[in-house]
Order: structure tokens, then C-alpha cells, then sequence
């Protein structure tokens, strides 16, 4: 007796006809979603997201009355599609939201705007596919598609209706531009990459970037803790799964290394607060990497890596030196390498080339256990840059004593990212960071003396003491302005670094403070444990080894404190010689209370 053939959960099923009648009224049930969805209050109360709603189902309404009348006398059919490549991705993608929406609240206010547009996505295919043939697949590949998009642009409430026409573009040239590849007829880009880039050319050709979440999608994405390891984490199945990791792994190190090329030279980081910008990092996992569009050569494929990586380099460089929103760096090269992937393939092939080729090593390995090692490379060199600091949360980009030091030393654009920084955390909530963005408009050309005070008032509104002296001095000569240091209010907004609230007792926001180079916040963390301010233990050991270390970085009020502590053998034996050796140091750095007690301790020597 024969056996039956096993199903397989990625080959085409077997179509299956049903009824014209009961078929045909398939695409209604995702139709009537659409208008669902317009009646949530979150949807209903916006009258132009209303029209957009409104708008999107009427379209598909009469496009399926079209349908269902010219598809009279046809035999319709529904195949069933189970591929890894939708699931797999859509349960990554899908993760990613949960967990960032932890942490910013509007992905939890766009789960609904996500979720109509995946509604939108089913009737558009379906009707899009019978419209052409009689056949048309059900299967998760409209998740993949509208999650991927929404990473990385979804246009704003107002303008919502555009993010139907996004997808519509993406279901359109999957269906119509097609070539050739291996004796089949495929699409030729990658479904969810292609409307983003037609989107951003358009955004950037008209100066609209600000109708999207574009700029703040690729800010936000950082909000997560962890959130570089989280991406490595959820993209690691895939990776292995579907043979793609070298295009990850080249398209990484490419940009990588080109970070530590421009860091040497330049002493700052290419991409202001990072080797390669989280938003960057995800495009590079989960965007361009679709197997469907990549090469099929190994070679092929870390080359088609290594050009995206250096392509979203380039493309950083240009878009700024223009004055354009840089995130569009990672979107815009896509298509055009998803052309030339059969280019790519035959230059891999070539005999010039074929030194190169990964492949040739193990060749008599199983696809898998090839997969296995590649997988495991990729492991090793993300462990490396997670510990060097090439990758993840604590990177000295986002740390404003890095920008303050290499604004001193004349680094190429480190005191334009500084006062970005700076206005940041003034508008954030910092009085400090308000007056010292005063204090910089003071030496800055040419002057713009109502910045400067609209600065010191805001900073005074903020409590900073230095900053309502300085508002009330009402003067630009830097001579006469104060500058403070931070106050524990104030580290908490400086130390946020992108992140959400920090809610440490004091104790634990100097120790942040100090270790992301802040000298005022190690000498607070030393009065800390010179008074053992709770959870810390009184440590005096600890209080002196702090100052000491913080006077030598050129702190010089941490210098005059170490003095008084061997002086007053606070918690130490009393060393008269140390104490006066770094109060000397206070006063050769200008800290004038220190100059005057040596002045008097010799006026009584010499009496």
C-alpha cells in the first residue's frame, strides 16, 4: 500500500476550491475590520484618522464589489502557506515591540494603528491576488511586512493615511516588479524595504521628515536597557535558520571598523553617540537581510553585507553634511542592492574572487553545521564589541564629560555635539544643563545675548542657583557668570543617556555620575561615603581614594576637600604633609579659599 507524501510546513499546499460565493466573502472580513477599528476612541476622536480609516475601507469595499462582480463563472482558490520565514520573523519583530513598549509609550499607543494595518494588508492581497488569478495564498507574510515597516517609519496621526498608501506600494511591487532568479519568477526587492524607500525619498525631497515618528523611532529604540543584546538575542534563531548571518556579520564589522578608523583619526565617533546607532544595528538584523532578495552565494551574501554597511556609512555622511535627518542612512540603499544581488552572485563566482569565499571552508560540512559555525563567529565578535564597548548602553558618546573633554582638546565637531547635548538636557528638565548652554552662547560668535538669558532664566526656573545670579547680572562677560555643579536633580536628567527615569537614592546616582566621568559627582560620591550616606557604609578609605583620584583628573574643589580630610584626620590618620600638599594643588587650580589659608598658614610661620 502506498504511503502518503508528508506536508511540509514550507511547500506550496494544495489550492483549494470552495464555493465562489463563501470565497469571495473572504476579503470582507478584514474590510470590516478596517471600519471597526475606526470606531475605537483612539481612532474616533481624531477626525482626520477617522477619514483616513473611513477612507482605506471604502476604497477596499469598492474594490471587492468590483471583484465580485467581474469574478463571476471563476473558480477562486485559497492556498495555505506555512513558512519559517513569515512566523520566525514575526515573532521576533513581535517581541521587540513588547519589549520596547515597556519603555515608551507610544508603541503601546500605536498597537491598534499597527494592528489596522495588518488588517489592511490582508484584504489588499487577497484582492490584489484574485484580481490577477485565481489563486491567492493565506499565510503570516503580511506580519513580517507591516511589523518591518513600522521600525523604522510610520507616519503621524494626520497623515495617516499615507502609511495605507506604504503598504499598498509594498503589496504592488511585490506582485508587478519581478525578474528572473533561478528559473523562477520572484519579486525583485525586499517587500517591506522598498516603501520605506520610496517613502524616504520622497520625505526628503520635500522636507516633510516631521510628518512621521521617523526621528524619534530611531531615537527611542534605545530606550530599552540592554537593548543591543536584546536585538542580538531575538535575531539569533533566524540568523541560524535562514543562513543569512554573514550578511549581519559582514555589514557589522564593515561599519565597525569604520568607526574605529574615523575614531583614531578624529578622536570623536562617527555616528555622535555610537559605533553603530541601535536603529542601525536593527536594520542590519531583521531589514535587509531577506533571503528572497539577498544573494545565494555565501560570498555573495558578505559582500552584499559588507556594501550595506558601507553604503549606510556613506549615506550617514551625506545626509548630514546636507542638514537631513541621518536615519534615513539605513533605508535608502536597499533596493538598489536587492538589483544587484545577481551582479554580486556572479562577481562571488568569479575565479579572482574565489579565494574569498567562506564556502571554501569545510566544504564537506552539512549546510547546517556551516550555518552552526558561521552563527557561532558572529557570537564570538558581538561578545568581543559588547566588551570593548563597541555595542551596547554604557558607550562614552552618550556621556556629556566625554563631549566636554573633547570640546577642549578641539576635536572635529565635539562642541556642536555638545551644545546639542547640552539644550537637550535643558529642555529635559536640567537647570545646570540650561545655565551652561548659557554659558556657552556667552563665548560663542556671534553673540545672541536673548538665548543667553532666555538660558540663565530658564536654568534659574530650573533652581539653579548660578543661573539666577546670572540672569540677574544680565551681562555676557564670562568673567562675571557662575557655573555650578550638578545637583543630584540634575544628574538625573544628564545621566539618562536615552534611557527612562532614574530613580536610585543619591548615593547610587553619583556612583552613575562618576562612572560616566562627571568629577562633581565623584567628589559628591566621596562625601557619600565620608558620611555613609545610606545604602552606603561610612567609608573613609573609599572617601579619601575618591577625592584624590578626582583631584587628579583637575577637579580642584576634590583637591581642597582631600586636604581637609588628612588635616582633620577625618576618619584617617592626620597627615599634615598630604593635607598640605593638595591644598597647594586646590590653589595651582585656581580654587581661591585654598590660596588664601596657605596664604595665612605662611604669614604665621613667618610671625
Amino acid at each position: 500500500m502506498a504511503r502518503r507524501p508528508h506536508a511540509t510546513s514550507h511547500a506550496a499546499a494544495v489550492p483549494r476550491e470552495h464555493g465562489h460565493a463563501a470565497l469571495i466573502a473572504l476579503p470582507l472580513l478584514p474590510i470590516a475590520g478596517i471600519f471597526s477599528f475606526a470606531m475605537l476612541p483612539r481612532i474616533h476622536a481624531n477626525p482626520t484618522l477617522l477619514w483616513s480609516f473611513m477612507s482605506a475601507g471604502g476604497v477596499l469595499l469598492a474594490w471587492w464589489v468590483l471583484l465580485a462582480l467581474s469574478s463571476r463563472g471563476r473558480a477562486l482558490r485559497t492556498q495555505y502557506l506555512l513558512r519559517p520565514e513569515h512566523y520566525m520573523q514575526m515573532v521576533a519583530q513581535g517581541a521587540i515591540y513588547t519589549y520596547w513598549a515597556i519603555y515608551w509609550d507610544p508603541i503601546r499607543d500605536a498597537a491598534a494603528l499597527i494592528a489596522a494595518q495588518i488588517v489592511f494588508a490582508y484584504a489588499f492581497d487577497w484582492l490584489l491576488s484574485w484580481s490577477r488569478r485565481d489563486t491567492t495564498i493565506l499565510s503570516f507574510g503580511a506580519f513580517p511586512i507591516i511589523f518591518s515597516t513600522n521600525l523604522f517609519l510610520r507616519f503621524r496621526d494626520d497623515y495617516f493615511a499615507l502609511q495605507f498608501v506604504l503598504v499598498a506600494v509594498a503589496f504592488l511591487a511585490k506582485e508587478f516588479l519581478r525578474w528572473n532568479k533561478d528559473g523562477r519568477r520572484v519579486h525583485i526587492f525586499n517587500p517591506s524595504s522598498f516603501p520605506l524607500a520610496v517613502a524616504s525619498l520622497l520625505l526628503l525631497a520635500t522636507g516633510t521628515t516631521d510628518i512621521t515618528w521617523g526621528v524619534d523611532i530611531a531615537r527611542q529604540l534605545f530606550q530599552p536597557p540592554h537593548i543591543y543584546l536584546f536585538l542580538f538575542l531575538i535575531s539569533l534563531p533566524g540568523q541560524y535558520k535562514f543562513g543569512v548571518t554573514t550578511m549581519s556579520l559582514s555589514a557589522v564589522l564593515t561599519t565597525y571598523l569604520f568607526g574605529l578608523a574615523y575614531f583614531g583619526v578624529t578622536g570623536t565617533y562617527f555616528f555622535v553617540d555610537s559605533y553603530i546607532p541601535v536603529a542601525v544595528f536593527l536594520g542590519m538584523l531583521l531589514l535587509f537581510v531577506d533571503p528572497a532578495t539577498s544573494p545565494r552565494t555565501e560570498l555573495g551574501r558578505v559582500i552584499f553585507g559588507a556594501l550595506y554597511g558601507a553604503s549606510t556609512v556613506a549615506l550617514y555622511g551625506v545626509l548630514t553634511a546636507f542638514g537631513a535627518p541621518g536615519f534615513y542612512d539605513k533605508l535608502l540603499q536597499i533596493p538598489i542592492l536587492n538589483l544587484s544581488i545577481q551582479l554580486i552572485d556572479r562577481a562571488a563566482g568569479s575565479r579572482a574572487l574565489a579565494w574569498l569565499d567562506p564556502a571554501r571552508l569545510g566544504r564537506s560540512w552539512q549546510p547546517a553545521r556551516r550555518r552552526l559555525a558561521y552563527t557561532s563567529t558572529w557570537v564570538v565578535v558581538f561578545i568581543v564589541m559588547a566588551l570593548t564597548q563597541g555595542v551596547g548602553d554604557a558607550h562614552p558618546g552618550n556621556f556629556i564629560p566625554f563631549w566636554q573633554q573633547a570640546c577642549a582638546d578641539g576635536r572635529r565637531n565635539a562642541c556642536r555635539q555638545l551644545d546639542v547635548m547640552v539644550a537637550t538636557a535643558c529642555k529635559d528638565g536640567s537647570g545646570w544643563a540650561c545655565n551652561e548652554f548659557g554659558l556657552r552662547v556667552a563665548v560663542e560668535q556671534p553673540p545672541a545675548p536673548q538665548v543667553m538669558a532666555a538660558a540663565f532664566t530658564r536654568a534659574c526656573g530650573f533652581g539653579s542657583g548660578a543661573g539666577c545670579a546670572n540672569a540677574a547680572a544680565a551681562t555676557s562677560d564670562i568673567a562675571r557668570l557662575r557655573d555650578d555643579a550638578p545637583n543630584v536633580d540634575d544628574y538625573r536628567v544628564l545621566l539618562r543617556i536615552g534611557k527612562g527615569a532614574i530613580t536610585d537614592p543619591p548615593a547610587g546616582v553619583y556612583q552613575r555620575a562618576c562612572d560616566q566621568g562627571w568629577l562633581d559627582g565623584c567628589e559628591a560620591l566621596a562625601f557619600a561615603f565620608k558620611n555613609g550616606t545610606p545604602p552606603l557604609p561610612r567609608d573613609a578609605q573609599r572617601a579619601i581614594a575618591l577625592l584624590e583620584k578626582t583631584c587628579a583628573a583637575g577637579n580642584a574643589s576634590a583637591c581642597f576637600n582631600a586636604a581637609a580630610m588628612y588635616h582633620n584626620g577625618d576618619g584617617l590618620p592626620a597627615d599634615e604633609k598630604r593635607a598640605q600638599e593638595y591644598l597647594r594643588k586646590a590653589c595651582d587650580g585656581k580654587f581661591l579659599r585654598a590660596c588664601d589659608m596657605l596664604a595665612t598658614a605662611s604669614t604665621a610661620s613667618h610671625d
